[in-house]
This record gives structure tokens, sequence and C-alpha cells, in this order.
């Protein structure tokens, strides 16, 4: 049978994390979590329209500010983070024009994986369960990690492969994660799970045409955004879940259906790519990862 939020149990005393909460996918999870009676912090770089939305949710639902563009404000998050059990990697940005974050970084790469990269290190010590990473079916599309130029220094920007490469890094990020974690004899776990395919406001942020068809245009294919959130949901909450599978719909290549173990591309499964890009990422955000 298919996996329903119903499953859930009472998280009552648990606290989970999620970054990018202020809307789409990270607002239904938080909703769902603190109706189970979680304690959820919203880790939001725009921190008035998150307060809308928590003060908008039953539970205890409190917001923080997190820019994940900027490795100052990680640290600041960091510092003043107390133990939590859950972190769940929610933001994201998704076919933008060619920018870079404050620390130089090509912003889909450095936001969506070298931002929740660097949090995670710098948090895993205060993680008292889990962390939950978001990848996308995206991550087929791109035939290659370019892991000598991650960074868009001497190739040409295209905007649906940078954000297919973040993607990739997420995911990759997430089974090396998992890999360490089990090699330390560490009882921490990390997941990664895709959400299919959901008519959020990522898909009316590339600055094209395409910003005034996209959300209708996916409604038909995808799932709304509470279906989105369901694997998250389930890869955060649920005791006996495998961390070494990888969670979301399979129904339409990916794009909706109930959450069940999900193919992922033979790239992805490169043990020796997975521990370069750790180390390329450990050396351009500067956190280097304690087990």
């Amino acid at each position: 049978m298919a996996w329903k939020p119903s499953e859930i149990p009472d998280l009552t005393g648990r606290t989970f994390v999620i970054t990018g909460a202020n809307g789409g996918i990270g607002k239904h999870t938080t909703a769902a979590l603190a109706g189970k009676g979680a304690r959820v912090i919203m880790a939001c770089r725009n921190t008035a329209t998150a307060q809308q939305v928590a003060d908008g949710i039953d539970g205890e639902v409190t917001v923080a500010a997190l820019d994940l563009a900027d490795l100052s404000s990680v640290r600041e998050f960091a510092e003043h983070s107390g133990e939590f059990d859950v972190l769940i990697n929610n933001a994201g940005l998704m076919n933008i024009p060619f920018s870079r974050t404050k620390d130089g970084f090509e912003t889909q790469w450095g936001v969506n994986h070298l931002g929740h990269f660097a949090l995670t290190g710098l948090l895993l010590d205060r993680v008292r369960d889990r962390v939950v990473t978001l990848a996308s079916i995206a991550h087929r599309q791109t035939p290659k990690l370019w892991i000598d130029d991650l960074n868009y220094e001497h190739r040409r920007y295209q905007r649906n492969l940078a954000y297919a490469q973040s993607k990739l890094s997420n995911l990759m990020f997430a089974r090396e994660l998992q890999r360490r974690l089990t090699e330390a004899g560490s009882t921490k776990r990390s997941y990664a799970v895709h959400p299919g395919v959901s008519a959020t406001d990522l898909f009316t942020r590339t600055e094209t045409l395409v910003d005034k068809v996209a959300k209708p245009a996916i409604a038909v294919i995808g799932h709304s955004p509470a279906r989105a959130a369901h694997s998250s949901l389930f890869a955060a909450t649920m005791p006996d879940a495998d961390p070494n599978r990888y969670w979301g719909p399979t129904r339409l290549f990916g794009s909706q259906g109930p959450v069940r173990v999900s193919p992922s591309s033979k790239l992805s499964e490169d043990r020796e790519l997975q521990r370069r890009l750790w180390d390329e990422s450990e050396r351009l955000t500067g956190v280097h990862y304690t087990f």
C-alpha cells in the first residue's frame, strides 16, 4: 500500500530544522510536522514571509534567518543552533540566470549544494537523528559532473545543466554522507529524496516567458506541493526508512505518485566521484567534517 502522512508517528518532543520553509514543499512539510506535535524551525532567507507562513500554522513553529548564498550567514545560523533531531535540506533555486553568491560561487550550485553542504557540516554534531537532502529527477539530465569546473569558471553557463549539476551534487552528497556515517559507526542517517514535479514558485524565477506558463503546465503532469512533500516527510519521520535507498515518486518518470524506492543515474552512484565532490566542497566552503 502507498505510504501516507497519516502514518507519521507522534513527534512530540522532537525538533526539526527545515531550510527554505517559507513556501512550496517546505511550507507543507512544516505544517505536517507541526501537526504531529514537532517543534519546527523554519530556516529562511526571507524571514518576513516565513513569519507570515509560521503564523498560519498551528503548533510550535519558529523562524530563523539563513541565507544559503552567504556562508557567513550559514555560520551565524549554526553558531546559534542548539541540538535538534532532524535537518531537512529543502531550499533551492532552479534554472535562474547566471549570477554568483556572496562568496563567488555559481548561484544554483552555491545555494542548492554548497550552502547545504556547509550547513550540514557545521550542524552535524548537533543532529541527533538524521539529515534529509532534497535532490531531483533532474539530476539525470546532466551527462557528467564537471568536477574540475563546478563553479563555471571555464565553460558556458547553461541554466538547466547548472540546476541538474546542483541536484546531482545533492544526491551524491547525501550518499557520501551516509557512507561516512556508517564507516564511523554513527547511528545518524543521511537520506536522499526527490519530490517529483510540482507547480511551486521555483517555476516562476527564470526571468523568461517560461515563468508565465510553467506552473499551469507543470500542474498537469506533476502533483501538488502537499503531495510533493511526502518524500521529505517519509524520510524525516519513519523509523525504519532505509537510508541507502533513493526515495521519491516513480509514476510518469518520477513526476508524481506515492513515495517508493526511486531509480537514479549510474553517474550518481560513482563513489570516486562522490569522494572528489566531497573534497572539493570542503575546500571551497572551508567546512571540514568530523565524525
